[in-house]
C-alpha cells in the first residue's frame, strides 16, 4: 500500500506540477491523416487523461517531411498543423492531466516509400538488410533539423501543450550521432563524444531557444549492440547535456532500431518478464542527484511499476501498453478495484503488430482502442434501447467477451459451455510454458463475467432445437451469439510418423514425461502456435525441426518478437526448413521438398510429427440454425470469434464485443460498423 501511495502522490517536473507519478509515455498509434492529430488521437488520449493518469506524452511528433514516412505518422512541418495539437492538448488538460510533446527525426528508418524522400542518417549505414541506404547528412541538411527542431518547439508551445521531450534514443537521428556503430563520420560531427554530441547539443539549443516549455530527453540506456552505447557512455552524456541545459527529466528507455535482439527489447514481449530494464533507471537516479527519472517497458500493473518508486529506483513510471489495455487502471487501482483492470498480455499483437502493417493500433483485451469516441456515442444511443434475452454458445474468449457485453448493456444472458471449463484455446494455449501470461485474459474475462450477473451453464453442448424452442424460464430467445470456436488441423502423412495436433501437442509437451527424438513441426499457419510448440518441445530435450512451406519465417509474428524469439530458437538447437513440404519417407521419416527446385532433405528418427497449421471453424450449430430460421420466427442470429473463421484472439474478443454491446442492442449496426472504420 504504501508503494501505491507513493507512485500516486504528486510531483513536479520542470515546475510543471503533476497530479501522480504515473505516465503514458510516447508509443505510435497510426491514428494521423496528412501527418496531423485526429479526432481519434483527441478522444483515445482524452480516455486515458479521464482515466487518472498525470502525464502523457504524444507519439513521435516528426519535425520535417524527411522523418514523415507515412502520413499517418504525426509531423508539425509548419504553422497549419497547431489547431489539431490544441485539440488534443484541450482534451487531456480537461481531465485534469498535462500533455508533453516528444519532438524526433527518425533519420536511417524514415521509410521514404510514401514520401519519396530519402532516408537521412550520420553515415550511410542501412538499419537492417534490404532498408534502404540512408544518405549520409551534409552541412545544410543538419542545419535545417536543427532549425526544424526549434520551429516545432515553437508550434507545441502555440497549441498550448505544457511540455516538450527531445527523443534521442531508439536509434533515431540523434542517437545515430551520438553512437559509435551508426556514426562513422570524419568532421566535426564524428569521432570523439564531443564530436559526435555535437547534433544534440545543437538541436536542445534550438529547443531551448524557441520556447520557455520545460524540456525533458528520451533516451536508450544500452543500445545491446556491440561497440554501442552503454549505461556508462549514456550516463555521462546525460551528465554533460545537464551541465549545459535545464533537463527537465531523463525518460530512460533502451535499445537501437536494428535488426537485432536489439530492436525486440523496445517492445519486450511475454518471453522477457516483468520489468526486464529497471536497473536502467536505478543507475541514472543514482549518478544523477535530483534529475527526476522517468523509467519504462515491462511495467505490467500500477502495483508492480509502484515498487520502483518505492525503492528509489525511479521518481516517475511509464506505462504504455497497459493503458492500451486499461485506460482506467489508475482510476481502479486508486478506488481500490485493481482487480477489474484488464491487463495487457505483452503479447505484442494488437498494437505494434498492427504498426508493422501500417495499420491502427487496436488491443486484444481492449477492441475500443482508436475508436473511443465511436463506442461512447454508441453507449449513449444504445441506453434507451429495449432488454433483450440473449444465449451465448461458447465459453471461450469470443462468447466471454459477447456474454460480458450483452450484460452491460442491460439484457438478460445465458453462456452455455459444453466443456467443463471456460476460456476455451486460450486456456490451453496459456499451458504452454512461456505463453503463460494469456492466462490473464481468462481470468480476467471470467471474473468479469461472474460479477456482472451472467448465468453461466458448463458441462452442456447446445442443440439447434433448444435454441429455437427457448425455455421455461426466459421464454424464447431474442439473440443468440454462436462462438463455438474451432477445430485445430491434423493432416496425416500416409505411411509416416505420427501426426498429432496442436491440443495434443499441448498435452504432451508439458506432461511429465515429453516427447524426445525428433520432432517435426509442420507450421503452414505462421503464427505462435506452431512458434511455441517447437521452442518448448527442444526446450524439453526433443530435437525439432520446424517446417515451412513459406519464405518468412512465422510472419503472423510481429517483427518485434521474432527478434527475440530467434535466437531463443538458435540457442535451443532448432532447425528451420523454409518453402519445404513434408512427405512421409517410411515410418519414422520424412522428406522435406523445396518448393523451388523439389529437392528433398530426409529427416530421420522421428517420433512426432505436430500439425500447426490452420483450423476449421466449428459452425455446425450455426448453419443448422441459419436453416431452421431463414426467413421465419426466430431469434437473431450472430457468429463471433473461430466459429466465424479461425484466426486469433484480437479478432475473437472484437467480435464478441461487437456481437454483445452492438448486434444485440440496434437494429441496424452498419452505420456504427462504418464508423469505426473511418
Amino acid at each position: 500500500m504504501d508503494a501505491i501511495k507513493a507512485v500516486l502522490s504528486p510531483t513536479e517536473i520542470g515546475g510543471v506540477a503533476l497530479r501522480n507519478r504515473v505516465v503514458v509515455p510516447g508509443h505510435t498509434t497510426n491514428f494521423g491523416h496528412a501527418n496531423l492529430p485526429t479526432p481519434r488521437h483527441v478522444e483515445y488520449h482524452r480516455e486515458r487523461a479521464r482515466g487518472g493518469v498525470g502525464l502523457i506524452v504524444t507519439e513521435a511528433v516528426r519535425v520535417h517531411p524527411t522523418s514523415a514516412g507515412r502520413h499517418i505518422s504525426l509531423g508539425s512541418f509548419d504553422d497549419s498543423s497547431i489547431p489539431a495539437f490544441a485539440a488534443m492538448a484541450e482534451a487531456v488538460q480537461a481531465e485534469g492531466a498535462k500533455l508533453f510533446a516528444q519532438i524526433m527525426h527518425a533519420g536511417r528508418q524514415a521509410n521514404g516509400d510514401a514520401t519519396r524522400t530519402v532516408a537521412w542518417s550520420a553515415s550511410p549505414l542501412r538499419w537492417t538488410s534490404g532498408a534502404q541506404v540512408p544518405r549520409a547528412m551534409g552541412r545544410r541538411d543538419l542545419d535545417t533539423v536543427v532549425d526544424a527542431f526549434g520551429a516545432a518547439a515553437t508550434r507545441m508551445q502555440l497549441a498550448g501543450l505544457d511540455g516538450l521531450e527531445v527523443h534521442l534514443g531508439h536509434g533515431h537521428l540523434l542517437q545515430q550521432f551520438l553512437s559509435p556503430v551508426t556514426n562513422r563520420r570524419d568532421d566535426e560531427y564524428g569521432g570523439s563524444l564531443e564530436n559526435r554530441m555535437r547534433l544534440t547539443r545543437r538541436v536542445l539549443g534550438a529547443v531551448r531557444g524557441a520556447t520557455d516549455l520545460p524540456v525533458g530527453i528520451r533516451i536508450s540506456a544500452d543500445e545491446f549492440l556491440p561497440g554501442g552505447l552503454d549505461v556508462a557512455q549514456m550516463v555521462e552524456i546525460v551528465g554533460l547535456l545537464r551541465e549545459e541545459f535545464p533537463l527537465a527529466y531523463v525518460h530512460v528507455s533502451h535499445s537501437a532500431y536494428h535488426g537485432s535482439w536489439s530492436l525486440s527489447t523496445q517492445m519486450a514481449d511475454m518471453s522477457f518478464g516483468h520489468a526486464p530494464f529497471r536497473h536502467h533507471a536505478a543507475a541514472f537516479r543514482r549518478a544523477l542527484a535530483g534529475l527526476p527519472v522517468i523509467a519504462v517497458c515491462r511495467l505490467d500493473t500500477l502495483p508492480e511499476a509502484a515498487e520502483l518508486v518505492a525503492d528509489g529506483d525511479a521518481d516517475l513510471v511509464a506505462l504504455a501498453r497497459p493503458h492500451i489495455a486499461d485506460p482506467h487502471l489508475v482510476r481502479k487501482v486508486t478506488a481500490g478495484r485493481a482487480q477489474d483492470v484488464r491487463n495487457c498480455l505483452a503479447c505484442n499483437q494488437g498494437c505494434i503488430s498492427r504498426v508493422e502493417q501500417s495499420l491502427p493500433i487496436s488491443c486484444v483485451v481492449n477492441p475500443e482502442v482508436g475508436a473511443e469516441g465511436e463506442w461512447s456515442a454508441h453507449r449513449e444511443r444504445a441506453a434507451a434501447a429495449p432488454a433483450r434475452r440473449v444465449l451465448v454458445v461458447g465459453g471461450g474468449p469470443a462468447g466471454l467477451e459477447a456474454a460480458l457485453s450483452a450484460r452491460r448493456a442491460g439484457h438478460t444472458v445465458r453462456l452455455v459451455e459444453a466443456t467443463e471449463q471456460l476460456g476455451g484455446q486460450i486456456r490451453t494455449a496459456a499451458r504452454v510454458h512461456g505463453r503463460d501470461r494469456l492466462a490473464l485474459l481468462v481470468e480476467d474475462l471470467v471474473r468479469a463475467v461472474r460479477a456482472a450477473g451472467v448465468e453461466i451453464v458448463t458441462g452442456h453442448r447446445v442443440s439447434p432445437a433448444e435454441v429455437v424452442d427457448g425455455d421455461s424460464v426466459h421464454g424464447g430467445w431474442d439473440d443468440v451469439v454462436v462462438a463455438t470456436g474451432s477445430r485445430p488441423a491434423r493432416r496425416e502423412l500416409p505411411g509416416g510418423p505420427r501426426v498429432v495436433d496442436i491440443w495434443t501437442a499441448v498435452d504432451l509437451v508439458e506432461a511429465e514425461q515429453a516427447p524426445t527424438g525428433t520432432v517435426l513441426v509442420l507450421d503452414d499457419d505462421g503464427g505462435w502456435p506452431g512458434a511455441s510448440l517447437a521452442e518448448r518441445f527442444a526446450g524439453r530435450g526433443a530435437q525439432v525441426h520446424l517446417v515451412s512451406p513459406s519464405a518468412p519465417l512465422s510472419p503472423k509474428i510481429t517483427t518485434y518478437s521474432k527478434l527475440a524469439l530467434v535466437p531463443r530458437l538458435s540457442d535451443l538447437g532448432v532447425h528451420v526448413h523454409l518453402m519445404c513440404t513434408p512427405e512421409a519417407a517410411g515410418p519414422d521419416a520424412v522428406d522435406l521438398v523445396e518448393v523451388v527446385g523439389g529437392a528433398r532433405t530426409r529427416v530421420e528418427g522421428v517420433t512426432l510429427v505436430v500439425d500447426a497449421g490452420s483450423g476449421s471453424a466449428d459452425d455446425e450449430l450455426h448453419r443448422a440454425l441459419d436453416a431452421l430460421v431463414d426467413g421465419g420466427p426466430g431469434p437473431r442470429l450472430h457468429l463471433a470469434g473461430d466459429a466465424n473463421s479461425p484466426r486469433t484472439a484480437l479478432e475473437a474478443l472484437y467480435e464478441g464485443r461487437l456481437a454483445g454491446a452492438v448486434h444485440t442492442t440496434i437494429a441496424d449496426p452498419a452505420p456504427f460498423l462504418l464508423a469505426l472504420t473511418r
